[in-house]
């Protein structure tokens, strides 16, 4: 099924990598990542040949031309090992969207701005057909913390927030004060990892501060306060957290059925 795309001038390009989806729940989950490769080609080739055991929905490139590789209505080859707000099948309930960008280890140079205007252009079709809540547009990273580190700070979620895709408020600046960190323990690192959990990440308050809390702060920064991606819950992390919270309605962080 090719759906309407709105006026979006769309390739096709089949990629044999996808099933049915295992889930009966909507599909109610945006994913976006970047491709990590060094051309949009070589990204598209690797997610349509079945070697590779991967593929995405669509791919959009640096000059804003989007390929569809996937019928929305199958469950592409995306997420991997994934968690949120108790979901586990992330492939199952989400529409994945690959940003053509080298990434952070071939020097993650900016999103271009006809990228960008691309992306937010399918990401609003993609939304207004599913429904999907502005809660549920999430990174690759957000899903599979400590795993996955795209599409990262560089990623203009307040631009996208600005045209209805995604939450955004406005992280508080870095400013010192008080700080945990792995190794601490406590009942405040306990009420962190509740915070985080309630949002969705996949984490237990436990009240250490472990490798797991670590990675899961980093992948919120990346997405949240990009300024200072270091994994130390400072006071900034802490509040930029607690302002997304308070924004999010009830519906939005409860948990949902597993599917």
């Amino acid at each position: 099924m090719k759906p309407d795309t709105s006026g979006i001038e769309i390739a096709w390009r089949a990629s044999p990598n996808h099933g049915p989806r295992k889930s009966e729940g909507p599909i109610d989950i945006l994913l976006l990542h970047y491709t990590g490769m060094p051309s949009a080609e070589s990204a598209i080739d690797w997610l349509c040949d079945p070697e590779s055991g991967v593929s995405c929905h669509y791919l959009v490139d640096e000059a804003g031309r989007t390929t569809q590789m996937v019928a929305e209505d199958r469950r592409a080859w995306h997420a991997g090992k994934s968690f949120w707000q108790g979901e586990t099948d992330i492939n199952s309930r989400s529409v994945g969207i690959e940003i053509a960008n080298p990434g952070h280890f071939e020097g993650y140079p900016d999103f271009p701005d006809v990228q960008v205007r691309a992306v937010i252009a399918l990401s609003r079709a993609i939304c207004a057909r599913h429904g999907i809540p502005p809660a549920r547009v999430l990174a690759h990273s957000d899903v599979a913390p400590g795993r996955k580190i795209d599409p990262g700070e560089k990623f203009p979620w307040s631009r996208l927030a600005g045209d209805g895709i995604g939450l955004w408020i406005e992280p508080e600046p870095p400013a010192g004060g008080r700080f945990f960190q792995e190794g601490d323990s406590g009942a405040p690192v306990e009420a962190l990892q509740a915070m985080l959990a309630l949002y969705g990440y996949a984490i237990e308050p436990t009240g250490t501060f472990d490798s797991t809390t670590r990675e899961i702060v980093t992948a919120f920064q990346r997405h949240f306060r990009p300024a200072q991606v270091d994994g130390v819950a400072d006071a900034s992390t802490i509040e930029t957290l607690h302002k997304l919270l308070q924004q999010c309605g009830p519906a939005d962080t409860a948990d949902r059925d597993a599917p």
